[in-house]
């Protein structure tokens, strides 16, 4: 029975793991015959068995796989566009067929796939190689199940490439502008008074923050002690324990978010500009909250 599984997303060499389970469906002997039967329904079967130097009989993933990958030539990239076309209308369909279709297809943009995560690690700090590339076969993934690429004129590839690459950039925005909510909503939260616990808690919350350079020099700025802003404090100290945020970072957060402190005299105060400062604390705020989502407890 054919059994095909998604496209492992799981962070951790992401890459690796594609290729140890497309070794898997290249030897099973059922995925080779639907690959098989697909190309001969589509009169692609000889063409890809020239290029593959295999018998027509011999064809399955691999061979197709050889199919996909650029070539030199202009018949080589005519059969390689529509091979692909071919996958993508197969993959626009239901079953385990079409999940097959997009697996072959993920597999053949895997080269794609690596240099749009690269081109994304360091617009979006916080998020490593291997989160951004869960995205990156995320979107491609989805794309190829969706029916919107092969009808368009030009490279499939291409057209392919380019909505992964939109499909990425737009999820990494939406999740950075989510974090950055997340922090600033703290500053709104209903706090009662403190109490004398909370007080004994923030005194030593603020010792140690400022040990760690977390309070600004010169005058003193500080907001009023609630629990969410301690709490905040707590997890910046944590995650520079941790290794996730340096003492930068943790200056960005903590002056905004706790001391109050105004991004221009914040710029000035570090040698920066306010708008320096600002992208600092975006990219602190994202780390941050990286780190948090690894923990079993909320984010504040």
């Amino acid at each position: 029975m054919l059994d095909v599984p998604h496209p492992a997303l799981t962070v951790g060499g992401i890459f690796h793991r594609l290729d140890a389970e497309w070794a898997g469906l290249c030897a099973d002997t059922a995925v080779q015959a639907a690959v098989a039967d697909w190309l001969v329904a589509d009169q692609l079967a000889d063409a890809v068995a020239d290029v593959a130097d295999s018998p027509v009989r011999a064809l399955g993933p691999a061979q197709l796989l050889a199919a996909l990958r650029p070539g030199d030539g202009h018949r080589r990239s005519e059969l390689t566009d529509a091979v692909l076309r071919a996958l993508l209308r197969r993959a626009a369909g239901h079953g385990r067929s079409a999940t097959l279709a997009a697996r072959v297809i993920v597999q053949a943009m895997i080269p794609a796939a690596v240099r749009i995560a690269r081109g994304q690690v360091r617009p979006y700090g916080g998020r490593s190689f291997d989160d951004i590339a869960s995205v990156t076969v995320a979107g491609l993934f989805e794309l190829a199940r969706s029916g919107r690429i092969h009808p368009r004129p030009g490279r499939p590839a291409a057209n392919l490439s380019l909505d992964t690459l939109r499909y990425v950039c737009r999820e990494l925005a939406a999740d950075r502008e989510d974090r950055a909510q997340d922090l600033a909503d703290a500053e709104e939260l209903p706090d009662r008074a403190p109490g004398p616990v909370l007080s004994a808690e923030a005194a030593e919350v603020y010792a140690a923050a400022s040990a760690a350079g977390l309070t600004p020099p010169g005058p003193r700025h500080e907001a009023e002690a609630t629990s969410a802003r301690l709490e905040l404090l707590e997890l910046v100290l944590d995650a520079m324990d941790a290794g996730a945020l340096t003492p930068d970072d943790g200056r960005a957060i903590a002056w905004h978010y706790t001391a109050r402190v105004p991004d221009p005299e914040a710029a000035a105060r570090t040698g920066t500009t306010a708008g320096a400062w600002q992208r600092r604390r975006s990219r602190a705020v994202a780390r941050l909250t990286t780190a948090l989502q690894l923990r079993p407890t909320p984010v504040l």
